[in-house]
């Protein structure tokens, strides 16, 4: 009997570490494909990062930068949700009319933007900033339009941070 219940034992021990390794590895694929991810999605819009200066100064297109900004504001308050996700996407698409795929690899480059960015009031600074320099105010009213869209997805009001972050961009934007 001693013998039968350290069989089974020894069994379970293989069993259990066997599936952390299987858990493990399958991690590390989705870990690589987000990595995919974001290298296609820049790769489609044209992002080249260039050495020795930070991505955000690299950035060509306006529509990273605006991704970015109304990603970082969405981190402002609290971690988002796939409510508010989704409505991200779903602005980026009605408002710089781009089809949901596009949406949805303009969103993940946006928020890898932000994230290189460091904080997300960082992200919103430094990328409000080269917004105005790539298009000046005419890329003001599409920000805006994504990002109360978005709002509405989640809490209707404002937290201390995002009016903060929103006098930031008016400042980058030189709005009184």
């Amino acid at each position: 009997m001693p013998v039968l219940i350290a069989v089974i034992g020894a069994i379970t021990a293989i069993l259990f570490f066997v599936m952390r390794a299987r858990n493990a590895a399958d991690a590390t694929t989705d870990l690589l494909d987000m990595a995919n991810d974001v290298r296609l999605a820049a790769r489609r819009f044209g992002f080249k990062r260039k050495t020795n200066i930070h991505p955000a100064e690299s950035i060509e297109d306006p529509h990273i930068a605006i991704a970015g900004v109304a990603s970082a504001f969405l981190e402002l308050d609290d971690l988002p949700t796939s409510g508010q996700r989704t409505a991200l996407m779903r602005a980026m698409q009605d408002t710089l009319s781009l089809p949901a795929q596009d949406a949805d690899e303009l969103s993940i480059l946006g928020r890898w933007m932000a994230s290189e960015c460091g904080t997300p009031d960082a992200a919103i600074s430094r990328l409000s900033r080269k917004l105005v320099r790539m298009g000046g105010q005419e890329n003001f009213a599409p920000l805006l339009t994504i990002v109360n869209a978005t709002l509405s997805a989640g809490s209707a009001s404002l937290n201390t941070k995002q009016k903060e972050a929103l006098d930031d961009v008016k400042r980058a934007f030189r709005i009184t």
